[in-house]
């Protein structure tokens, strides 16, 4: 796997065997392995969208490795507001960066960017597309907490229409023989082009209502919120709002082993009380961002081999 030069745009570029590679480069980080690797990069994070874990994490990623961060958190604050276009925008910054990190509210808009870019360009998330980082830093938190991808069992619960995280997910999940349980109000399911997509590969799921319709026991839960952000219509989203809470009581349905995920921020759709139980990894998942993001950065700028 050579990925120096390579922008990071969708999961679905990715083979099972660099995912795989991906993955392993990111718990060797986190061992302490490539300390200072990115001493003397610049890396520019233009996040036209809120976000927190994802800016944070890329920034501390590139600061605690050695490198330099240049960007914007507020798109109010740069020339988009004068009116300037993306693609003008990325040539401009293209030029004083050695990567670029981008959050859009447009789907496609990573990949425009990665067009007309002349270094790296990783796509911190485009609309309800997809989100490549998360998805290596969810498959990195697996990994390291079953020492495996392949074969596993995995609910996705909540906004699988609008969330980008399960669509990343799933997609790359599916190069490892998981068997789904897709968990969704119906105005909240599934994108049929990602399950015509899994439907290709041949891969196994079911499509509920509730969790209580599970016939067996799951490896992992991964939660999302209902993104009030993404309706359209407000009476949509309240008629949706709230609709699943999973605390201590649905281990007992989801198995007393099971490890639950949540890409965060959470509204109410986990009980804080489960924070408390070994099954809850949400933390955790969260802090993998460090490693993860710092083995994609050193391998697309190719300080990281």
């Amino acid at each position: 796997m050579d990925l120096k030069g390579c922008s990071i745009v969708s999961i679905r570029d990715f083979p099972k065997e660099d995912i795989q590679a991906v993955v392993d480069k990111a718990l060797e980080v986190k061992s302490g392995k490539w300390a200072g690797a990115l001493d003397g990069k610049v890396l520019a994070t233009l996040f036209f969208e809120p976000s927190t874990r994802t800016r944070l994490s890329f920034e501390g990623a590139m600061v605690s490795m050695g490198g330099r961060v240049i960007g914007f958190a507020d798109p109010n604050i740069s020339s988009a507001k004068k009116g300037e276009s993306l693609a003008d925008t990325i040539r401009t910054v293209t030029g004083y960066c050695d990567v670029i990190v981008m959050r859009h509210n447009i789907e496609g808009a990573a990949r425009l960017a990665s067009q007309v870019a002349t270094v790296p360009v990783i796509n911190a998330g485009d609309g309800s597309n997809q989100h490549p980082t998360q998805t290596f830093l969810d498959l990195a938190t697996i990994q390291e907490e079953f020492g495996r991808l392949e074969g596993l069992k995995v609910g996705m619960l909540g906004d699988l229409k609008y969330g980008r995280t399960v669509h990343s997910l799933s997609l790359a999940l599916a190069l490892f023989g998981t068997k789904f349980s897709f968990i969704a109000p119906p105005s909240l399911r599934m994108p049929e082009y990602t399950l015509e997509q899994l439907k290709g590969a041949d891969t196994s799921f079911i499509e509920i209502g509730d969790i209580n319709e599970l016939n067996d026991s799951l490896d992992v839960l991964y939660v999302t919120r209902i993104q009030k952000e993404r309706f359209a219509d407000f009476q949509e989203y309240e008629r949706v709002a709230g609709a699943y809470r999973i605390g201590r009581d649905s281990l007992k349905l989801l198995g007393e082993e099971v490890r639950i995920m949540h890409p965060l921020p959470r509204v109410d759709e986990i009980v804080e009380d489960l924070d408390k139980t070994p099954n809850a990894i949400y933390f955790r998942q969260a802090h993998n961002g460090i490693p993860t993001r710092q083995a994609l950065l050193g391998l697309v700028t190719g300080t990281i081999q």
